[in-house]
């Protein structure tokens, strides 16, 4: 079994990022044979600061590196060190139509916004298709926003094998469980976002321990002292369900311990957890980040990995459009 997921490297990782998707892709491991590009290809589709374009690289390399993704037992790498993505990606443009693409929701809620877009906001789904097929991906974790993205990868692999044989596996979509959310400390009703207005409603995964005690003693809560889950309680029921991913500790578990306690005891036992949770991050990146060296022994070494399983892709693909071998 093959899972690959991507994840670009611009903006600031956070808890939501940790909860939801990299601490699953670290179990992950044990489970398939994992392939985890950090696609700064896909990054450009909106204007960066090549500077920043490329610390953000290689600080979230390391960040992975730091979360539990092991390079020895995963394929981690930069999208753009791997050459058969843009070529693979040139072949499936060809034969996929224009009116799919122009479907696809994101393009068509910022080509709203902006008219001067450049074209690689309308194709670049292709681009992720073939960041999937080019690695015969079995599995495929997406959240709902990309489900539509998945679907077109799909059919490009269906439309591909059934006009030039069996070439590409048509991969298959995992979601995350309802609820399996992390919300704005400050706006609990919203996910945690890195464009949120307010900071203070972001957990980072590099804050550190001083940020992450203001940041939760001034989270919001409700009204009363109870701390349970509840609809009418959405910064209690956030506040709960963090404590529980950071603590292993089941939500009943917690409501039971704190009944009666009021918040004040309950939040600064969240910011603690978040702490030990972070710490040994923090710490992990921190080294990697000074050494740079090694961090880039890292990332060649599983371009090269990458590479040999894109190549073999690539080549039966180029044969089977009828392109002639070099």
């Amino acid at each position: 079994m093959r899972i690959l997921s991507g994840i670009q490297p611009t903006g600031d990782k956070h808890l939501g990022n940790y909860l939801g998707a990299i601490r699953r892709w670290v179990e992950q491991q044990d489970e398939a044979d994992c392939f985890y590009p950090i696609v700064d290809l896909h990054a450009i589709t909106m204007p960066q600061e090549p500077a920043e374009l490329r610390e953000s690289t290689l600080n979230l390399a390391a960040l992975l590196i730091a979360c539990g993704i092991d390079p020895d037992r995963s394929t981690l790498f930069v999208q753009s060190h791997v050459p058969e993505h843009p070529r693979l990606t040139w072949v499936l443009e060809c034969m996929t139509p224009y009116g799919d693409l122009r479907r696809m929701p994101q393009y068509r809620e910022k080509s709203a916004r902006d008219q001067g877009f450049g074209v690689g906001l309308l194709t670049y789904p292709v681009l992720q298709a073939a960041d999937i097929l080019l690695y015969q991906a079995d599995l495929v974790p997406v959240g709902e926003d990309q489900r539509q993205h998945l679907e077109l990868a799909r059919d490009v692999a269906q439309r591909f094998n059934n006009r030039f044989g069996e070439t590409f596996t048509v991969p298959e979509g995992t979601y995350p469980e309802v609820g399996a959310k992390v919300m704005d400390l400050q706006e609990p009703t919203s996910r945690m976002s890195t464009s949120a207005e307010s900071d203070a409603g972001v957990l980072r995964l590099l804050d550190p321990p001083d940020v992450i005690r203001r940041k939760l003693r001034s989270a919001v809560t409700d009204s009363g002292k109870d701390v349970v889950r509840s609809p009418e309680k959405p910064g209690v029921t956030n506040l709960i369900e963090i404590l529980s991913a950071a603590t292993g500790d089941a939500p009943e578990a917690i409501e039971t311990r704190y009944d009666g306690r009021g918040y004040g005891g309950f939040k600064t036992d969240v910011a603690e957890a978040l702490v030990d949770l972070f710490t040994p991050i923090q710490t992990r990146f921190a080294e990697l980040r000074d050494d740079p060296a090694e961090l880039r022994a890292i990332l060649a070494k599983g371009a090269a990995k990458a590479h040999a399983v894109a190549s073999s892709t690539l080549e039966r693909a180029y044969a089977n459009v009828g392109f002639v071998s070099p």
